[in-house]
């Protein structure tokens, strides 16, 4: 980041961060005392994986690789990718996950993705859980026809534009054929029929099933429908999710610059919205993690080109919003843009004003997904708190260090496991928005498309940098960083408080939201603040500052009392062995 011309704010460094009210701890420091708990093998491999930043220069980390066993991680899996997070908000067609009901549940709409289906389209099926149920029968002789039986179950009550089945782990391991029953069902029905081979354990994380759906999604439905929308402007916003209404913001304030939202993916989305998302003029990416692979092979198939944006945090977005006016390089739109932004931050600042009066000097830490990491910093940031640590649960290292060292990565064996689409420019239907002319225009301009400068091009120097973080590197973080407050998962939510530090929840949301585009972020603002004083963190005691108890002291000390008890009975459990062991050996009479 470079140093502005003019003094820094009050409570700002001159590289524009915010100044810890608190002393904070040397990064390094903290990193050598997170490791030093782990056996040598495991520390080797985690050492890759925490690093203290260097925004100029940022260092190599160790993304994308298998948890370490044992390390309790806040990861999902490939079905949880796939289901969950990508295909699940398309709120008009049915989902079925081929597999157990275990595997199921998790579809039920716990990631409060909200659907508003449009008028005339009253169907909204986001709060239904359809699943084989697959038993042991079906393991052992296969599940194939229960599959077909339930899609027709399906199509015969609900009668869906299409289907779409996930398959889950057991259903990899004995080789059911999804994508066969799908085929068949299609040709029967005359709707379309889809699989999903997105079992739990094909890739590290659930990543591997973003570019599962990602290619389905491309396969099976963009480019269906050749009708684009009669309005100007039209763009598609990827890679947004609508959790808590987030899209909902998004939308609104497009539509007040005169900006079209042709569709999100996949935040409340139709099946039609997706078949003709190829016919925008623009794709905008919000979470570059899991949606990328879609904007690459939109661009290559039709010509659609796309730019990395940011509605988190009100400086984000407006900065967003001008990106997007310069693309389209309408001065009507520009115009317009600047009205908006100005009604918009006008209404803002005194609510960031008030809240920072409080928040100034406030530390956080950040372990989200992909995106909402270094998205969130952002929002943060407005309000004068620091990010002292943050990493993601499944990124890739062009999300941290920027898409500028992909051709240095090197594609490792569960990476191979994912199949990579061969995509080539449709021969009707290819259409680049823009001239190679226009294109050196708005380059010379400083203009970029398709880049991403990464996570830790925007953290302050030495700030600690840890992917997949685990339970004990959580628990020491919390202890010697001591952050106001934490955004994570709700795998680790209630661990985080119990240890007397607020947790906002920032993959549902808790029940919370939206903190999208500038009315989000002002909910963000109040909600931070209410959490950050209310008092009752103030009766929380974490367990580094209780004092030790003798006779809870198991693995503490050999001569402590619970140590000498487990002696006690594994002496006594011996003694009683020998006997039956010496009668079992001897030879019959």
């Amino acid at each position: 980041m470079s140093v502005p011309a003019h003094p820094p704010a009050a409570g700002y460094d001159s590289a524009g961060f915010p100044l810890p009210s608190a002393p904070v701890p040397e990064s390094e420091a903290v990193r050598l005392e997170m490791l030093k708990a782990y056996p040598p093998k495991t520390r080797k491999k985690r050492e890759k994986q925490l690093l203290a930043n260097d925004p100029a220069t940022p260092p190599e980390i160790g993304a994308n690789t298998r948890t370490i066993p044992g390390i309790i991680t806040q990861r999902g899996c490939t079905y949880a990718g796939c289901r969950g997070v990508v295909i699940g908000p398309i709120h008009d067609i049915l989902h079925i996950t081929h597999g157990p009901v275990g595997c199921s549940y998790y579809s039920w709409l716990t990631r409060r993705n909200l659907a508003r289906p449009k008028p005339g389209q009253p169907v909204n099926y986001l709060q239904y859980c359809m699943t084989t149920d697959m038993m042991e029968e079906e393991v052992i002789f296969g599940g194939e026809k229960k599959l077909a039986a339930a899609i027709r179950e399906a199509h015969a009550i609900f009668k869906p534009k299409a289907i779409a089945v996930y398959s889950t782990c057991p259903v990899g391991l004995i080789g059911d054929d999804i994508h066969s029953v799908c085929r068949k069902a299609k040709e029967e029905l005359g709707i379309n029929v889809f699989g999903f081979s997105c079992e739990g354990y094909k890739g590290v994380s659930q990543s591997a099933g973003h570019h599962i759906a990602n290619n389905g999604v491309f396969k099976h439905m963009v480019g269906l429908l050749d009708e684009p929308d009669p309005q100007p402007f039209r763009i598609n916003v990827l890679g947004e999710y609508n959790i808590g209404g987030d899209a909902w913001e998004i939308d609104a304030l497009l539509q007040k610059c005169g900006i079209h939202v042709t569709a999100t993916l996949s935040g409340d989305i139709s099946y039609e919205q997706i078949c003709k998302c190829h016919t925008a003029d623009l794709n905008v990416v919000m979470c570059h993690r899991s949606i990328n692979y879609m904007a690459e092979m939109m661009e290559t198939k039709f010509g659609v080109p796309w730019i990395k944006v940011n509605f988190i945090g009100a400086e984000q977005t407006a900065k967003s919003l001008r990106k997007i006016g310069q693309f389209f390089g309408d001065q009507r739109l520009t115009d317009r843009i600047e009205e908006v932004i100005a009604q918009e931050m006008a209404a803002l600042r005194p609510v960031q004003a008030d809240v920072r009066s409080r928040l100034q000097g406030k530390t956080a830490a950040m372990f989200v997904g992909g995106s909402r990491a270094h998205h969130y910093q952002h929002l943060f940031k407005d309000v004068g708190m620091l990010t002292v640590a943050a990493g993601y649960e499944f990124a890739h290292r062009d999300d941290y260090e920027g898409r500028a060292v992909l051709p240095k990565i090197k594609v490792d064996a569960d990476s191979r496991n994912i199949e990579e689409l061969d995509v080539e420019a449709d021969p009707q239907r290819y259409n680049p928005r823009k001239t190679p002319e226009q294109i050196a225009a708005l380059q010379a301009g400083g203009f970029n498309f398709k880049d991403y400068d990464g996570m830790m091009a925007e953290m302050k120097k030495s700030s600690l940098v840890i992917d997949d973080i685990s339970h004990h590197e959580m628990e020491k973080l919390i202890e010697l960083y001591k952050p106001d407050i934490i955004g994570s998962g709700i795998k680790d939510k209630f661990v985080i408080e119990k240890f007397g530090v607020p947790c906002k929840q920032l993959h549902s949301y808790d029940q919370g939201g939206p903190y999208a585009a500038f009315t989000g972020a002002a909910n963000f603002y109040r909600e931070i603040d209410r959490m950050i004083n209310s008092k009752v963190w103030q009766l929380v005691t974490p367990s580094w500052k209780k004092p030790a108890d003798p006779a809870l002291a198991l693995g503490r000390g050999i001569d402590s009392p619970a140590n000498q008890a487990v002696r006690a009975v594994v002496s006594g459990l011996a003694k009683a062995w020998k006997p039956r062991q010496a009668a079992a050996a001897a030879p019959e009479s």
